[in-house]
């Protein structure tokens, strides 16, 4: 299931950090002279523009283990502390992922036209990259177009192909389509023996709760992020569930250190208080709804979606194009995948701005 040198790697971390090392011990380790960090640095000019405290945890390596934000994500998911691994957001993640996953050459199966961070990053790894097409077709009303990534068109040509892992994005982007569970499963367990399903779920936090699943699953790769919902964009800082098994192998070949103690320190503080991320949520998902049915009222066809941002489909890619183009002009700037499979596409994020009357008038006007 992961890649063949993990098994030949040594110490999983060659430097463990003070707060690790404190926890073995059961007692602190006041006198800190071995990691020639700057603490003697007085950040007077930091602690004058960003605050004291932001200052203080400056000075230091973040925790390795991230104990404290595992810990808490533990009790909130219901997931064991093993099974979860923090890193520099989602995009670091799908990164770790590979490397844990993918021999060199391997093969890796995506869809044509969705998030384009995984393509980037697998190219880069050496993979060999097999691109499948969305499902496109008008909903029962036939009002408005289901674009999706196709679950089933993914496990054969992992099949076909003998492929070592296949990535989904769950709610997709750019379209925002989300698939049940039930679904995911059977795509699981339709992948060929040694092909892990990596799902990329950065806007799992906007769906219905009931429709939330953390489940730890044998195959299963789950990324998160505290992008979106908590507003940490800026921090970079994010988590993946898998089982015990391969989140130790993860830790093999993760960068120990590339998330900050700010970025630490400010997600634990927001996973503590998730009343703010949560009326964060349904502020998005009103804005959200508001948008689609000011599109939809003015005959634009809205993708369906379960995400913080709002995709149509126009015309055709040209058209598509024209319109980004006349935006940008007024100086607004929303998403058009570069993907040509879906260059008809444009994704606009569901915040206030969105909503200011003319906003949006040079893609009103082309509805």
């Amino acid at each position: 299931m992961t890649a063949r040198h993990l098994d030949r790697h040594g110490p999983a971390n060659p430097f463990p950090g003070l707060r690790a090392l404190e926890r073995r011990l059961g007692r602190r380790v006041p006198h800190q002279l071995g990691s020639n960090e700057g603490l003697d640095m007085p950040h007077r000019a930091l602690g004058q523009a960003l605050g004291g405290e932001v200052a203080r945890l400056a000075r230091a390596y973040g925790d390795a283990e991230a104990f404290e934000l595992r810990s808490r994500l533990q009790d909130r998911l219901g997931v064991p502390m093993e099974a979860l691994i923090i890193d520099a957001g989602a995009d670091s993640l799908i990164a770790l992922a590979l490397r844990t996953l993918c021999d060199p050459g391997a093969t890796v199966i995506t869809s044509a036209g969705t998030y384009p961070t995984f393509g980037y990053f697998a190219e880069g790894q050496g993979c060999h990259i097999i691109e499948v097409p969305y499902r496109s077709e008008a909903d029962p009303a036939g009002q408005a177009p289901a674009l999706s990534p196709d679950p089933g068109a993914l496990a054969e040509a992992a099949c076909r192909h003998e492929a070592q892992l296949v990535y989904l994005a769950n709610p997709d982007n750019p379209s925002g389509h989300w698939h049940d569970p039930d679904t995911l499963d059977a795509l699981e367990e339709a992948l060929p023996e040694g092909c892990t399903l990596l799902l990329d779920e950065a806007y799992h936090d906007f769906l219905p709760e009931a429709r939330r699943d953390n489940r730890v699953r044998p195959r299963r790769v789950r990324l998160r992020t505290f992008s979106k919902a908590h507003g940490l964009a800026g921090l970079r800082i994010g988590y993946a569930i898998a089982s015990p098994t391969l989140i130790s192998d993860m830790h093999k070949v993760r960068i120990h250190y590339a998330v900050s103690s700010v970025a630490l320190e400010a997600a634990t503080v927001l996973v503590d208080h998730e009343e703010e991320v949560h009326e964060h949520i349904r502020d998005v998902v009103d804005r959200r709804e508001r948008l689609a049915a000011h599109l939809r009222r003015r005959g634009g066809q809205v993708v369906p979606g379960e995400t913080n941002f709002v995709a149509l489909c126009l015309a055709d890619g040209d058209r598509a194009a024209e319109v980004h183009r006349a935006l940008l002009a007024e100086g607004v700037i929303v998403h058009r995948p570069p993907h040509p499979a879906l260059g008809h596409v444009l994704r606009i994020s569901a915040v206030e701005d969105a909503l200011v009357p003319g906003r949006l008038a040079p893609l009103e006007e082309a509805l």
